[in-house]
């Protein structure tokens, strides 16, 4: 019997290419075709890299032909959120005002993972800058839930979680600044990591909070990410803000026993207003975490409900800061009826960002201009302190914080536009980690009534990955969530289509 290629794990399939039993040039081919199929429908992609991965499996093949693979990833089919810097391919951060920007270098990441032999299949759809939490504020239109076509995927690295929940490739990189990696793991039913702050070079990604972001991938199980995290991992001088901290081996920490775990149940996570499916799904989860041989107790981090608003004064500050460099004079978009200079910023900002991205400016702006920065940013750091305390004094007495991952499962596109500080409040249970700088993942722990995914959260200490994933493997076997994938999507025809069809 014939194999579906794009069915496969990221771990199956290198196993397969390291056997011969398929080559790279099938693997990316099946991947294309997938992407020309469904794509139409979906919506994932911004850039979709026929020839480039056409050459890179070529080229893995050669290697593989003569037993000189160069890492697991060796011909492995992988997508890149559209703000990680990419040699000679556009790189729009799905805004217009970059819309035509081709970078000349590779960030790390991305650098990291072309060293490995991965195929780069393309770039993914997401909220414009990273600013979002449905993926439905791209400059180019939003990408759709695959179990639900009229749903958001989450955001902001909606299109990357879409990609792999739909098979167009066996894994993804995304950013994560405020639950952009979790968030659409949960919706979209896959595993979705974010690193330590630190542990993945951020070099290279077009920046959005600069003391927030962090790059981390999306799979299908936890053992792909694992792989993927550990070759992208690693201090990178580019960085100042990288660690110098070894990166183990994190595949393994995997299947080591649990029963010594400590899990923490922050009470402030279970919220009132919580989707019903939501918290019985959680529950059982960490029930089942129990079984295995954790203990379990109740928890505070009593400053959680001051984290949205810490984090949209410090992230909205910062975003403020980064994204002055969009001039219109030294790169990306520059208006052609500016009558001076100070015409031309006011144009190219005003034709190249979005209304989500011009409302974050405007609040950073006024956070940090004078006679307001004390009162709102410096308050928001101190905030911030008193949050990543709540975090330390938890992990005083455990070893890691079992959550949701989101109140509720994945909403229908349009239902939140209209209301910002709602949408804003889809990130109230990832928004903490960021601030304190930790690691988390959320991993796939039951369906709604409606047949939606719903992810479980696990936050670990700083630099404590191996941890985080040796106690998701162990759920994640014990169970068969991850294994689950979307119904059949429409095909149809469509620009993508058929360019992904050349």
């Amino acid at each position: 019997m014939k194999i579906d290629l794009t069915s496969l794990t990221l771990a199956s399939a290198a196993d397969r290419l390291r056997r011969r039993e398929i080559s790279a040039a099938e693997l990316t081919e099946a991947c294309l075709e997938r992407i020309a199929e469904t794509e139409p429908k979906l919506h994932a992609f911004l850039t979709v890299n026929v020839d480039e991965a056409r050459r890179q499996a070529a080229a893995a093949d050669e290697r593989l032909r003569h037993g000189e693979p160069a890492s697991t990833l060796d011909g492995i089919p992988l997508a890149l959120k559209d703000v990680f810097v990419t040699r000679g391919v556009r790189t729009t951060a799905a805004s217009r005002i970059l819309e035509g920007f081709v970078p000349p270098y590779d960030g790390t990441a991305v650098a990291r993972l072309r060293r490995a032999g991965a195929v780069f299949v393309g770039k993914t759809n997401c909220d414009e800058f990273a600013m979002g939490s449905s993926t439905e504020n791209s400059a180019f239109g939003p990408s759709h839930n695959p179990w639900d076509l009229e749903r958001v995927p989450g955001g902001s690295s909606g299109g990357s979680a879409v990609a792999v929940a739909a098979s167009q490739c066996l894994g993804a990189l995304g950013t994560d600044t405020g639950g952009s990696i979790r968030l659409p793991a949960s919706f979209c039913g896959i595993v979705g990591l974010k690193p330590t702050y630190g542990r993945v070079s951020r070099y290279g990604i077009v920046a959005y909070a600069s003391s927030l972001d962090q790059v981390g991938p999306f799979a299908h199980d936890v053992r792909d990410a694992a792989i993927l995290l550990e070759a992208i991992a690693g201090h990178d001088p580019m960085d100042s803000t990288s660690a110098p901290t070894p990166v183990p081996r994190y595949q393994s920490a995997l299947g080591g026993d649990i029963g010594r775990i400590r899990l923490g149940v922050p009470r402030e996570y279970f919220q009132e207003g919580m989707q019903p499916d939501v918290d019985s799904c959680v529950r059982e989860a960490i029930a089942a975490l129990e079984s295995l041989g954790a203990t379990v107790e109740t928890i505070s981090l009593p400053h959680a409900a001051y984290a949205i608003a810490t984090y949209y004064l410090i992230a909205t500050a910062e975003a403020s800061s980064n994204l002055a460099r969009y001039d219109g004079i030294r790169y990306g978009r520059r208006a052609t009826s500016a009558k001076s200079l100070i015409d031309t910023y006011r144009r190219s900002r005003e034709e190249g960002f979005g209304t989500e991205v011009k409302r974050r400016i405007m609040l950073g702006t006024y956070a940090l201009s004078a006679g307001y920065y004390e009162a709102y940013y410096g308050k928001a750091q101190k905030v911030r302190t008193l949050i990543r305390r709540d975090f330390e004094q938890a992990f005083e007495r455990c070893d890691l914080l079992v959550a949701p991952t989101a109140p509720t499962t994945a909403f229908r596109l349009g239902e939140k536009l209209g209301d910002p500080l709602t949408m804003y409040l889809s990130d109230v249970l990832t928004i903490s980690v960021n601030l304190a700088g930790l690691p988390g993942v959320s991993i796939p722990c039951g369906v709604d009534a409606n047949g939606l995914p719903i992810g479980l959260q696990l936050i670990g200490r700083p630099f404590g990955e191996e941890t985080l994933l040796r106690v998701a493997y162990a759920y994640e076997q014990s169970t068969d969530w991850h294994g689950r994938r979307p119904g059949p999507i429409p095909v149809g025809e469509g620009p993508a289509a058929r360019e992904a069809a050349r």
